[in-house]
Formats: C-alpha cells, structure tokens, sequence
C-alpha cells in the first residue's frame, strides 16, 4: 500500500496518562499552582532587575549589573579551581558580549524578558510560549553555571510547555486559544468537524 492511497489521517492516540496530565482541563488547577509559582520566581527576578537603580548592579540603564555577572562567570581562575561555566563555547560566547558591549541591550532584554514571562504566566496568558521562553532563560542560567533555583524551575516549564493546551484554562488562555482556533472546541464545532 503507498503512502497516497491512505485518504485517512492516521492519528496516534496519546497514551491516557499523558492525555490526563497534559490535556484534560480537569487538572487545570495543578498547572494553575505550577504556573503561579514559576511565574512569581520570574516576576520577582525580572522587577528586581528593572527597579535596581544601583550605579554598580542596574540591568536596564547602562547594563553594569549584566556586564558584571558575565565577568564574574567569564573568568576562568587558577588551578585547581574550577570555572562558572563548564562549555568553553558558551564562555566565548558570553566573551563575545562582553567584548561587543552589548549588555545596554541584553541588560534590558533579561530583565523585561523575565518580567514578561511573569507577567504572561501569572495570567495564564499564551503560557506555552512564556513557558518556552523562561526555559530557554533558565538554560542559560544553567549553562553560565549559577544553579539555584533554575532546575525546578527548568523541569516546570517544560512541564508546562508540555501541557500549553490546559496550563492556562484557568487563565487567560481560555479565552484567548479558542480566539486563536486553538485548542478548544465547542460542541457544535466539533460535530460539524465529525459530519465533515
């Protein structure tokens, strides 16, 4: 049989436990508590970056707080001691900005990035990306070599990534997916979809 005769779409159906943890609205409210806690971390991280007026730690006006952690991780020390950051090309990388200046941008990117990404998951709003979004940061918090907080807060989001359809059913999301054509369908929807 070739592929063009199949006029059926083949749809693999997705195992019931990961249909039940990552597309039934019924565990909304666990995602809603994942949700608020990742996205009150990323708020909190991002706010102090934008209010830090400090000549030495700001984010936002000249980038000094930014410029200053990439240094302190960039730096590779005598042995035995071990460096930040275990990738060498993750630390040219972060050479390269440091020796591009480009901490006026990014200073002003991580903080109203991480701010957003608060923002949009306290709300339940378009979670999946928010979601994508603080994980990408928190790999990069993590390949600088600063731990803290950013495993959990790495395996969240991707749980939330995974769940992008339910996340923010308690949330803005129930509103603005279905405006979008996702993910939601009504009944009358669906039948029309069924007959056709």
């Amino acid at each position: 049989m070739s592929v063009a005769a199949v006029r059926a779409p083949i749809v693999v159906a997705d195992p019931p436990l990961a249909r039940l943890l990552f597309a039934d609205v019924r565990l909304a409210p666990l995602w809603f508590l994942a949700r608020i806690y990742v996205g009150f971390a990323w708020l909190d991280a991002g706010w102090h970056k934008i209010s830090d007026t400090g000549t030495a730690t700001n984010y936002i006006y000249d980038g000094r707080g930014i410029v200053a952690f990439w240094q302190r991780i960039a730096q590779v020390p005598p042995g035995p001691a071990k460096p930040p950051i275990t990738y060498d090309w993750y630390r040219s990388f972060i050479q390269f900005l440091i020796d591009s200046h480009m901490e006026g941008f990014f200073g002003k990117l991580v903080a109203f990035g991480e701010t957003a990404v608060g923002i949009g998951l306290i709300l339940g709003a378009f979670v999946g990306i928010a979601a994508v979004a603080g994980a990408f940061m928190n790999l990069n918090y993590l390949l600088a070599g600063t731990s803290s907080t950013n495993p959990v807060l790495l395996l969240l989001g991707f749980l939330l990534v995974l769940a992008w359809k339910t996340a923010g059913y308690i949330g803005l999301d129930r509103w603005l997916l279905p405006v979008l054509g996702t993910p939601w369908q009504g009944a009358a929807d669906r039948r029309r979809l069924e007959a056709g």
